[in-house]
């Protein structure tokens, strides 16, 4: 294994267990590096402080062990075992009314570059990091060496998370099975899951335990769901009792997944609108009204350049959204944009609030659930932050 030498005093983060070496902090490496190769990083001393895989970039290594760790099959059956110990721990593993779950996130379950998302006995796989695509096979052996007969698919579709030019001859596929759609079951609401035509893997898991917060929110009351995707805000409230739900998307393909969702599950035209429109220009031309509301956009900053346009963005639509929600209507606001920190956020939604001329209560703070952990070593890992707000 080659190795990546440390600039003098600069190891102190990896011997905080941070996964993340930075370009800046190598005095040395090899020439003949490869993306995704194996390295070992070692101290200015010489010193093997951890492994992990290789890319060029202002990230070039992210560890996947600390110290001198050998890594064979072994390593990986231990990292997958030990993922699906905690989720079982959590009481997702063989649950009667939750059968979707998060069973790894990342630099959260000490495997950056790597999501694998169960839809009851699918696995979908994204790859974020070439390393962990060139281990695929790995992986995927550690897989069914824990689950066994209980998976019967397995997808990798990493061809859209990968950098450009590595991915652009690779084609998502089965690893396992054929099948590409499934439903999924949440609290006991169902979901049809197309993994190989959804978005991210399908589903948003993590909104999960924030659609359950909801629904005690939602009886009897007219509810907005602004980027509803497939709908699972707007499913949640109907089966708490809401009076009638208008889901928005300006995807029409995404829509066609609601109005599936709402047949599933027993829902009726009566009950239940879905809009293809700008939510921006939807909330502009509506006259308002709304007893209560969900505002949970796509990321709008995915770098440090974007995010003083993305702040804005949120200030403007959260400010429109709190203009249009009836007097004692709750909002439910959310950033998944991981550069616009919990602080930044609560920020802009205090902005939003002087704009609208409202004033607001805050009744909780929202985050992503436990099955999207965050190593307390790497708090970057928090991406996920909601409001819900009283509204007078």
């Amino acid at each position: 294994m080659k190795q990546i030498v440390l600039k003098d005093k600069r190891e102190a983060s990896v011997q905080r267990f941070h996964p993340w070496v930075f370009s800046g902090g190598v005095a040395r490496k090899p020439n003949s590096l490869q993306d995704g190769e194996w390295v070992e990083v070692c101290s200015s001393r010489k010193e093997v402080l951890g492994k992990g895989h290789y890319q060029d970039g202002s990230i070039c290594v992210r560890l996947l062990s600390f110290g001198d760790q050998a890594i064979n099959q072994d390593f990986w059956n231990e990292k997958i075992l030990a993922a699906f110990r905690y989720r079982e721990r959590l009481g997702l593993i063989g649950n009667p009314k939750t059968n979707c779950y998060r069973l790894i996130h990342a630099e959260g379950d000490g495997l950056p570059g790597l999501i694998i998302d169960v839809y009851g006995d699918a696995a979908i796989v994204q790859c974020h990091s070439i390393g962990m695509h060139l281990d695929q096979a790995a992986i995927i052996a550690a897989l069914k060496n824990v689950y066994g007969d209980r998976l019967r698919t397995i997808y990798d579709k990493s061809s859209e998370t990968l950098p450009k030019q590595y991915a652009e001859h690779l084609e998502n596929s089965f690893l396992l099975g054929d099948s590409n759609t499934g439903i999924a079951l949440e609290y006991g609401h169902q979901f049809e899951i197309d993994w190989v035509r959804g978005q991210k893997t399908g589903f948003f898991l993590d909104q999960r335990e924030n659609r359950r917060l909801l629904a005690e929110y939602a009886a009897g009351k007219q509810v907005l769901n602004a980027y509803a995707y497939s709908g699972g805000f707007s499913i949640y409230a109907l089966q708490a009792g809401a009076t009638f739900v208008d889901s928005v998307d300006s995807s029409a393909k995404a829509n066609e997944l609601t109005e599936q969702n709402m047949l599933l599950n027993g829902f009726n035209e009566s009950q239940q609108k879905t809009h293809t429109s700008d939510v921006v220009r939807y909330l502009q031309e509506h006259p308002g009204g709304y007893e209560v509301m969900i505002v949970d956009p796509p990321a709008f900053a995915k770098n440090l350049e974007k995010r003083h346009n993305a702040v804005q963005g949120y200030k403007r639509l959260n400010a429109l959204a709190m203009q249009k929600i009836a007097s004692g209507g709750i909002l439910f606001t959310f950033s998944c944009s991981q550069v616009v920190n919990r602080q930044l956020f609560y920020d802009t939604i205090v902005a939003a609030a002087i704009e609208a001329g409202r004033q607001v209560r805050v009744m909780h703070h929202l985050h992503q659930p436990p099955d999207h952990p965050v190593s307390l070593f790497h708090p970057e890992g928090e991406y996920l932050k909601g409001l819900v707000v009283y509204v007078e």
